[in-house]
C-alpha cells in the first residue's frame, strides 16, 4: 500500500468533558475514497473537522500530508472542505460565485461553464443562491468545492437536499476527483454511496 495522506493515531475529543472520539486509528491513502458512517453525534463531523485543524484533539495525532493540519495557504491550497451551508455574498448569482471562485485558483479544476452543467444548476446559473432550493444550493455548495483544485476533499453529509439521481451522479464524480488522485473522506448517512468507498465507524473499526 503506498504511504498514507491522512491518518490519525488514539485521536480522542472531548467536548464539555464528554468523549465525542476515543482512541479512533485512521489511515487514507492516496486516491482512496473513505466514507465515515454512524448515527447523529457519533463524531463523524468533529473527525472532519479535526483532519481540517478546525478542532483540537484532546489527545492523539492527526497528520495530513506527513505533518499535522494547519490553518495556513499552503494547508488550503491542496484541501477543500464542504461543512455547513456558506454565507452567501449578496447579489451575486450562482454563476458569479462560481467565478469568483474560479478567479481566485490559477489552475481551476473545471471551468464554470463546466460546473453549471455538471452540477445542473445552467437553467439557474442567474439567480442568486438564496432564490435557489436547498438541493440547488447544495449543488452549488459541491461545485464551489469541487472547481477548485486540492489533493483532499473533505466532504461533510455531501449527499445533504440532493435528489436520489444527483446522489448517483455525486458518486461518479467523486470516482472521478479520486481516479485523478485525489483523496475523499466524507461523513454521510446515505448508504448507496457509501459503498463507494472503504466505510469506517467514529471508532476508526472498519463498518
Amino acid at each position: 500500500m503506498s504511504d498514507s495522506i491522512i491518518s490519525t493515531d488514539d485521536l480522542t475529543v472531548e467536548l464539555g468533558g464528554n468523549p465525542v472520539l476515543r482512541d479512533m486509528n485512521l489511515t487514507v491513502s492516496p486516491g482512496e475514497i473513505v466514507a465515515v458512517v454512524g448515527p447523529n453525534g457519533s463524531g463523524k463531523s468533529t473527525l472532519l473537522r479535526c483532519l481540517a485543524g478546525l478542532q483540537p484533539a484532546t489527545s492523539g495525532e492527526v497528520r495530513v500530508f506527513g505533518r499535522p493540519p494547519s490553518d495556513d495557504a499552503g494547508f488550503w491550497g491542496r484541501v477543500a472542505l464542504l461543512g455547513d451551508e456558506p454565507a452567501w455574498y449578496p447579489g451575486l448569482t450562482a454563476r458569479e460565485h462560481l467565478e469568483l471562485m474560479g478567479a481566485v485558483h490559477a489552475e481551476a479544476r473545471m471551468t464554470v461553464d463546466t460546473a453549471l452543467e455538471e452540477f445542473a444548476l445552467e437553467e439557474r446559473a442567474d439567480a442568486p443562491p438564496l432564490n435557489l432550493s436547498t438541493g440547488q444550493r447544495q449543488r452549488l455548495c459541491l461545485a464551489s468545492t469541487l472547481l477548485r483544485p486540492s489533493t483532499v476533499l473533505l466532504l461533510d453529509e455531501p449527499e445533504r437536499g440532493l435528489d436520489t439521481s444527483f446522489r448517483a451522479r455525486l458518486a461518479d464524480l467523486l470516482e472521478e476527483y479520486a481516479d485523478e488522485g485525489g483523496t475523499v473522506v466524507m461523513a454521510t448517512h446515505d448508504q448507496d454511496l457509501a459503498t463507494h468507498g472503504r466505510q469506517v465507524s467514529p471508532s476508526g473499526v472498519a463498518a
